[in-house]
């Protein structure tokens, strides 16, 4: 039955599977063009469009950010699409702590995307902020993908959030921040983001209007 639904989500999408989030709404798995997607009601969470901006940003660090990367800390797993990214199609192997407040995207994880804990791959069921704040750990390479559906939290753009992440960094560290603009606000949030963040380091890119609405600010610790 399956390759019949890979069949036909080249033509349009195929419902596969569907709960109820406290977090998120509701949430989808839907077959399109020939792969299982997560959905919310209008955005993609995890394949699809979004495992291929995520992908995208992350090939524009220069090599030596993965190649000399040994621990990386990625807050707002969904699905694992990022995981399998790296895994995968960048052939990074080594250790990743993936931090998600849904528990049913993380049941969706396990069971439906085969992701699951092993020796270099452990994923915690907490608040990404509450993470940030407590952790005494650092790691070489942050990626922050933090949506409700389309929405962002207001406390990834705040000064405490945002030096706490810089200091989980090793040196010459590296965060991919994905984030989402579809208003005049979202715009000027995201420039006061990047106001802050050359105050800290001269080394940061802007990947703009990446699939009509995103924006992907790619930093290094100086």
């Amino acid at each position: 039955m399956s390759w019949i639904k890979r069949y036909l989500s080249y033509l349009y999408p195929i419902p596969d599977k569907k709960m109820e989030s406290k977090f998120s709404g509701t949430i989808e798995i839907n077959w399109n063009n020939g792969q299982r997607v997560i959905d919310t009601l209008h955005a993609n969470y995890s394949y699809g469009s979004l495992q291929r901006l995520l992908k995208h940003g992350l090939k524009k660090f220069d090599k030596s950010v993965l190649s000399n990367c040994k621990d990386v800390l990625i807050l707002g797993v969904a699905g694992g699409s990022v995981i399998k990214t790296l895994r995968e199609d960048l052939d990074y192997q080594k250790n990743i702590t993936g931090i998600e407040i849904d528990p049913h995207m993380i049941y969706w994880l396990k069971k439906e995307f085969c992701i699951d804990n092993n020796f270099n791959t452990n994923i915690i069921e907490l608040d990404a902020n509450y993470y940030v704040q407590n952790t005494t750990s650092t790691y070489d390479l942050i990626i922050i993908d933090i949506f409700i559906d389309i929405e962002m939290p207001e406390f990834l753009f705040s000064n405490i959030f945002i030096d706490k992440s810089f200091d989980l960094l090793s040196s010459k560290g590296s965060i991919l921040f994905n984030t989402i603009y579809r208003t005049e606000e979202h715009k000027k949030r995201n420039q006061k983001y990047y106001d802050y963040i050359s105050a800290k380091t001269d080394k940061i890119t802007r990947l703009d209007q990446l699939d009509g609405f995103n924006e992907i600010f790619l930093t290094t610790k100086q």
